[in-house]
């Protein structure tokens, strides 16, 4: 077991794990059951720049926390609060360049059935991990006024 802001509770599936499933998903789902094409070529074309944005945001994210020496993982304590970089634009940035990648995929298979699982991933983290963490993150003093200039995706 660990313990998890003040709570024990069994080892959790972390972000990153939901995030590939859904996007098998999505591209399993794009072949095996596409339902109404809705985005086509050039249109499609895109998604390519969400995925490289999404990729670009959670690179960038990770250099941060390994700059300032602090944890990426949920439900590990935080003794850091950065508010640089990525984290101008948005309080979870790494949860935003995942869901810019899976809607990214769903654009380029232009299919309405890939559409599904960005918001899907959207659902799991805002009540899986984003209510604990920023609990968490209260702890900081100047988190609540950053949390008044800072949206939570974007």
């Amino acid at each position: 077991m660990m313990e998890q802001y003040g709570f024990k509770m069994k080892k959790k599936i972390m972000p990153p794990t939901y995030f590939f499933i859904l996007l098998g998903l999505s591209i399993l789902f794009h072949f095996i059951l596409p339902i109404k094409k809705i985005i086509f070529i050039p249109y499609s074309y895109f998604g390519w720049l969400l995925i490289l944005f999404g990729a670009v945001l959670n690179l960038w994210t990770d250099a941060l926390f390994k700059k300032h020496k602090t944890t990426v993982k949920p439900g590990k304590k935080s003794d850091k609060f950065i508010i640089e970089g990525p984290f101008k634009i948005s309080r979870h940035p790494m949860y935003l360049g995942m869901f810019c990648i899976l809607l990214g995929v769903a654009i380029i298979h232009g299919s309405l059935s890939g559409f599904i699982f960005p918001a899907v991933f959207i659902i799991l983290m805002e009540k899986l991990f984003i209510k604990l963490e920023e609990e968490e993150m209260s702890k900081f003093k100047a988190y609540k006024d950053y949390k008044k200039r800072v949206r939570k995706w974007i």
